[in-house]
Protein backbone atom coordinates (compact mmCIF):
# COMPACT_ATOMS: atom_id res chain seq x y z
CA UNK A 1 0.00 0.00 0.00
CA UNK A 2 1.10 3.27 -0.57
CA UNK A 3 2.64 5.37 2.28
CA UNK A 4 2.79 9.59 2.67
CA UNK A 5 4.34 11.36 5.43
CA UNK A 6 1.54 12.20 7.21
CA UNK A 7 2.59 14.55 10.41
CA UNK A 8 1.44 17.76 11.76
CA UNK A 9 4.28 19.60 10.05
CA UNK A 10 3.16 18.68 6.30
CA UNK A 11 -0.58 19.64 7.32
CA UNK A 12 -2.27 23.14 6.69
CA UNK A 13 -5.35 24.74 7.12
CA UNK A 14 -7.83 26.47 7.61
CA UNK A 15 -9.09 23.89 4.90
CA UNK A 16 -6.89 21.08 5.29
CA UNK A 17 -3.79 20.57 2.62
CA UNK A 18 -1.10 17.96 3.04
CA UNK A 19 1.86 19.08 1.97
CA UNK A 20 5.70 17.57 1.48
CA UNK A 21 4.39 13.88 0.50
CA UNK A 22 7.97 12.50 -0.08
CA UNK A 23 7.96 9.31 1.62
CA UNK A 24 6.55 7.03 -1.00
CA UNK A 25 6.64 3.84 -0.59
CA UNK A 26 5.46 0.88 0.69
CA UNK A 27 4.21 0.60 4.24
CA UNK A 28 1.74 -1.62 6.90
CA UNK A 29 -2.11 -0.66 6.27
CA UNK A 30 -2.57 2.19 8.81
CA UNK A 31 1.37 3.44 9.02
CA UNK A 32 0.10 7.01 8.39
CA UNK A 33 -2.85 7.21 11.00
CA UNK A 34 -0.14 5.39 13.15
CA UNK A 35 2.44 8.48 11.64
CA UNK A 36 0.52 11.13 12.62
CA UNK A 37 -0.31 9.65 15.87
CA UNK A 38 3.35 9.11 17.07
CA UNK A 39 3.94 12.46 16.38
CA UNK A 40 0.88 14.06 18.69
CA UNK A 41 2.15 11.88 21.95
CA UNK A 42 3.57 14.82 23.09
CA UNK A 43 0.00 16.51 23.78
CA UNK A 44 -1.90 13.61 25.02
CA UNK A 45 -5.31 15.08 24.64
CA UNK A 46 -4.72 15.36 20.64
CA UNK A 47 -2.65 11.75 20.72
CA UNK A 48 -5.97 11.00 22.11
CA UNK A 49 -8.24 12.87 19.60
CA UNK A 50 -6.35 11.15 16.65
CA UNK A 51 -6.60 7.81 18.03
CA UNK A 52 -10.33 8.49 18.48
CA UNK A 53 -10.59 9.94 14.55
CA UNK A 54 -8.31 6.51 13.22
CA UNK A 55 -9.68 4.16 15.53
CA UNK A 56 -11.24 2.18 13.07
CA UNK A 57 -7.26 1.28 11.68
CA UNK A 58 -4.88 1.95 14.61
CA UNK A 59 -7.68 -0.65 16.60
CA UNK A 60 -6.91 -3.42 14.23
CA UNK A 61 -4.15 -5.75 14.29
CA UNK A 62 -2.94 -4.16 10.91
CA UNK A 63 -3.11 -1.00 12.89
CA UNK A 64 -1.15 -2.12 15.69
CA UNK A 65 1.48 -3.56 13.66
CA UNK A 66 1.96 0.05 12.24
CA UNK A 67 2.39 1.38 15.16
CA UNK A 68 5.41 -0.84 16.19
CA UNK A 69 6.78 -0.01 12.71
CA UNK A 70 6.33 3.69 12.92
CA UNK A 71 7.61 3.65 16.94
CA UNK A 72 11.11 1.82 15.63
CA UNK A 73 11.52 4.01 13.11
CA UNK A 74 10.95 7.11 14.61
CA UNK A 75 12.71 5.87 17.56
CA UNK A 76 15.85 5.05 15.24
CA UNK A 77 15.79 8.72 13.90
CA UNK A 78 15.80 9.92 17.75
CA UNK A 79 19.38 8.27 17.79
CA UNK A 80 20.21 10.79 15.10
CA UNK A 81 18.99 13.32 17.16
CA UNK A 82 15.45 14.04 15.49
CA UNK A 83 12.01 14.53 18.01
CA UNK A 84 13.68 13.68 20.97
CA UNK A 85 11.09 14.85 22.94
CA UNK A 86 9.16 12.13 21.76
CA UNK A 87 10.98 9.19 23.19
CA UNK A 88 9.82 8.27 26.28
CA UNK A 89 5.98 8.79 25.01
CA UNK A 90 6.95 6.67 22.20
CA UNK A 91 8.63 4.24 24.63
CA UNK A 92 5.72 4.30 26.76
CA UNK A 93 3.46 3.69 23.37
CA UNK A 94 5.18 0.99 22.56
CA UNK A 95 4.69 -1.02 25.68
CA UNK A 96 1.03 -0.28 25.38
CA UNK A 97 0.87 -1.83 21.95
CA UNK A 98 2.58 -4.85 22.22
CA UNK A 99 0.88 -5.68 25.51
CA UNK A 100 4.59 -5.58 27.75
CA UNK A 101 2.77 -2.24 29.46
CA UNK A 102 0.24 -4.13 30.86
Amino acid sequence: MPVGDLHWANLAGPQLSVLDREGWGMAPAGYDAALLHAYSLAVPELAERVRREFSDILASEAGCFAELVVITELLQSAERGDNRELVPALRQRAREVSGLGR
